[in-house]
């Protein structure tokens, strides 16, 4: 799927869902925070903290206090691997679904209205 857009329109997208992710009072998450989570719900599991920073082209300790921050919101949760104790999984919740699921339609909507435009 390919949708074209200017840059300048690109930038009013991310501004507008921004913005409305800010007044609807959602967390407050970091670039980085983000990409871990969306890289959890938007991609099939399993995850561990080895592989996220294996994609993210990031640090295990990157990785780590980032998902310190997303497991204190309970966005994400942390579970031993049972076939392989030294692997953390890193798993979805529904407080996080609910959160991703609210974002895509603050996007959708500031998308709307930029082509209305």
């Amino acid at each position: 799927m390919s949708i074209d857009i200017e840059p300048v329109q690109a930038l009013d997208l991310w501004r507008a869902a921004i913005l409305e992710s800010v007044r609807r009072d959602s967390p407050d998450l970091s670039a980085r925070q983000m990409a871990i989570i969306l890289a959890v719900y938007l991609t099939p599991p399993p995850h561990t903290v080895r592989g996220l920073a294996k994609e993210l082209d990031v640090s295990k300790p990157v990785i780590t206090r980032a998902i310190d921050k997303l497991g204190q919101l309970e966005l994400l949760r942390r579970k031993v691997d049972e076939s392989d104790r030294r692997s953390i999984l890193i798993q979805r919740t529904v407080k996080g679904s609910v959160f991703l699921r609210e974002f895509g339609e603050i996007i959708s909507a500031a998308g709307a209205a930029i082509g209305e435009k």
